[in-house]
């Protein structure tokens, strides 16, 4: 009979266990940071690692600066397209208003010699433009994909018609837009600090004020948004008002860069690329779940794909291939999260 093995020292000493003051810190970072920030910054991450190392230039200060002020307009376009389907709607007019809001502040710059006259108009013009779209879809009952479609072409051809197709005045010569173009604060430029401060005062306005949770709430279930006496029109034509001033001022920076009112070069395709930067933020075209914050870590990684792209001399028109497949893959993953049974598909 054979006598059993007694286990050895080594055998004996018991595993080391993890630490667990460790564990819930690394759990309470994930947990503040969320599992789709960490996702979109890995991204991000990963894609800096391997442009830069396909392009040597990639990490050179001027170009990360101009990777920041190129991301501004579409920045701007996306974060106010969060806002709109998280309460389970949709723009698709923002590019236009952005175009005519170009023209009216060029326009009135020129007749009036005052650029802040000129950049006053161009915001009351993105509030009309915003009121009526949200007019459009109370009183006329038109689902907002329909109703700012035709916006669309009809904000387009507005921009058009006053400006004879033609690029605008001249404001390459005015103090503010020279500084709204060219300046920079802290090192960073303008256009950069206005893209921050819209998304730090729309972040504030979603997490922590009643609107906020209202807005989340109508794009959750409008039903019990409502019957728990949310005023749902009056948020839908606030929320498009303030679409139309963000657009507004994404037109004002257009004018500041190109020096004159765009009516459709400076702005034509914005649509997308807000739509894009939204939901690869994570925002669920559905309503009712989204975040500032992810939707400029989205825009970021945007600005660097297109910077990378150039940077390595591919055609441009690609950009626009890109965008248009991460779009796909982001509304397919939001999809495949959801749970949902995909059309066409048994359940």
């Amino acid at each position: 009979m054979s006598t059993p093995t007694r286990p050895s020292p080594a055998q004996e000493q018991p595993t080391e266990q993890p630490d667990p003051h460790r564990v819930s810190t690394a759990r309470r970072v994930l947990g503040g940071i969320g599992v789709q920030n960490s996702s979109l910054i890995i991204t991000l991450v990963v894609l800096v690692v391997l442009l830069s190392t396909l392009n040597d230039n990639f990490f050179r200060t001027n170009n990360l600066l101009l990777i920041g002020s190129a991301i501004t307009i579409m920045g701007l376009l996306s974060l106010v397209q969060t806002l709109v389907i998280i309460l389970g709607a949709l723009d698709i007019s923002v590019g236009s208003m952005a175009g005519l809001a170009s023209v009216i502040s060029a326009m009135a710059f020129t007749s009036t010699g005052s650029s802040i006259v000129g950049i006053l108009a161009a915001v009351g013009t993105g509030i009309l433009c915003g009121l009526v779209n949200g007019l459009i879809i109370i009183f006329g009952r038109v689902n907002p994909v329909v109703a700012t479609l035709a916006t669309l072409a009809t904000y387009k051809g507005i921009a058009q018609v006053v400006s004879d197709g033609k690029a605008q005045g001249y404001t390459g010569a005015d103090d503010l837009f020279i500084f709204l173009a060219k300046g920079s604060v802290l090192g960073l430029p303008t256009l950069v600090w206005v893209f921050l401060i819209v998304a730090a005062v729309l972040h504030f306005l979603l997490k922590y004020t009643d609107i906020g949770r209202n807005v989340f709430a109508i794009g959750g279930n409008d039903t019990a948004a409502r019957l728990a006496g949310i005023n749902i029109n009056r948020y839908i034509i606030g929320v498009y008002a303030l679409v139309g001033v963000v657009a507004a001022i994404a037109g004002v920076l257009i004018t500041a860069r190109t020096g004159s009112g765009q009516p459709t070069s400076g702005s034509e395709g914005l649509e997308l690329q807000a739509v894009t930067g939204a939901a690869l933020g994570g925002t669920m075209l559905k309503g009712g779940k989204g975040s500032i914050v992810s939707t400029v870590l989205a825009v970021f990684i945007l600005g660097v794909l297109d910077n990378g792209m150039s940077g390595l001399g591919i055609n441009q028109f690609w950009q626009n291939v890109a965008h248009g497949a991460l779009l796909v893959v982001a509304v397919v993953l939001q999809q495949l999260r959801s749970g949902e049974r995909r059309v066409g598909l048994p359940a």
